[in-house]
């Protein structure tokens, strides 16, 4: 079994394997290859591969030749998957919806590719969840981000000279990102309070030490239902918390958002007004600008000055902490890999039932294969 780890496209600075996990592919009886300086904008060297046993390759086309499995970060290009061997397996954070195109192209070049965001939220894929582990490390560097823009110190300061006050952080979403983000300024010494659309949030939220923010009305407590999901609100309850948000945000120092839905646009959060409501020198930290963003005004991959207020929205927040970045996604492709090997053959055996290759399934023998992308023709 030959493993493959290809240098990523800049500016995509994360890898998809570090010495530990070419260790362990090793000791699954693989033969492991990585491009020359597949590892450096992550503080990997390549005589550190080495060391746990990979190979260094020159070029791409000497990593990937006669691979059975390439592991990337993000899904490969044309000209790059030209020079993979028809039927690898290639796994890697795809970006399926859509671009229906690249995955077509996938299925032409004979490739099974497997899309890791697709894992299903089942106890036996935690361990393999890239969603949550890099949007745990994204929570985490949007307070950075956000630190970093404002012109004052996060946490209460009594000097001689005076006394500084405690910032204040406005966390809109307690998903992963979210609750890394409260968890995060907390640490910081900010005043943090917090928001969303499902009531058991709001406990998550208080565990971390920050206030909920939210109309808990009778329809609030009905909110959700039985599978944990969020419903629908009354156009009378969005509005009475769409006034409760508004006016809260006129009193933060920095705000981050979080909601971000896979495959669809970003939901708006902030409205142009909103942000012009808030104070100048505060700051808003958009986690979902690579699906259009929470913030009106934000732009990809800029600080936007808009009134006074910074408007922070970098499309790979993950990737501005390299180094963990790729040590936590490393080990997610790991022990997926490691649910494909058979361990007495030490060969590739791939169980095509098993719910978590079906799930994360895009394309195999020539053809798109996962039920939400299947061309509408082929279905």
């Amino acid at each position: 079994m030959r493993i493959a780890v290809p240098s990523e496209a800049d500016p995509e600075p994360r890898v998809a394997a570090t010495p530990e996990t070419v260790k362990k592919m090793v000791a699954l009886g693989a033969e492991v290859a990585v491009q020359a300086g597949a590892g450096i904008k992550s503080g990997i060297l390549d005589s550190d591969f080495e060391a746990a046993g990979a190979a260094i390759r020159g070029t791409v086309e000497q990593t990937v030749a006669d691979a059975d499995v390439v592991l990337k970060v993000r899904r490969p290009a044309a000209e790059e998957t030209a020079h993979y061997r028809r039927g690898a397996l290639v796994v890697a954070i795809m970006d399926p919806y859509g671009n229906e195109a690249a995955l077509r192209q996938l299925a032409e070049a004979g490739l099974t590719a497997v899309a890791m965001e697709l894992m299903p939220r089942i106890t036996r894929a935690q361990a393999m969840d890239v969603l949550s582990s890099q949007a745990n490390l994204a929570g985490y560097r949007a307070v950075i981000e956000g630190a970093a823009e404002f012109g004052r110190a996060l946490p209460l300061m009594m000097t001689a000279a005076g006394t500084i006050p405690a910032t204040r952080v406005f966390v809109m979403g307690a998903g992963v990102a979210g609750l890394q983000a409260i968890a995060t300024a907390r640490r910081l010494g900010a005043v943090v309070t917090a928001t969303d659309v499902r009531p058991a949030a709001k406990e998550q939220v208080e565990s971390l030490g920050a206030k909920f923010i939210a109309v808990e009305d009778e329809e609030f407590k009905q909110a959700e239902t039985a599978g944990g999901y969020a419903k629908e609100m009354s156009k009378d309850y969005q509005a009475k918390q769409a006034a409760l948000v508004a006016d809260h945000l006129k009193k933060q120092d920095i705000v981050i958002t979080t909601a971000l839905i896979p495959g669809r646009p970003a939901p708006r959060l902030l409205s142009r007004a909103m942000v012009a409501s808030m104070r100048p020198g505060s700051v808003v930290v958009d986690l979902a600008i690579e699906r259009g963003g929470n913030v009106e005004g934000a732009r990809a991959d800029q600080v936007v000055d808009s009134g006074g207020v910074k408007i922070v929205a970098y499309s790979n927040l993950p990737g501005r902490i390299a180094a963990s970045a790729s040590a936590l996604y490393a080990k997610n492709l790991y022990n997926f890999l490691d649910i494909l090997v058979d361990k007495k053959t030490k060969t590739l055996a791939v169980n095509w039932d098993d719910e978590i290759v079906k799930a994360t399934l895009l394309t195999r023998d020539g053809a798109v294969v996962h039920p939400n992308f299947v061309p509408k023709t082929a279905a």
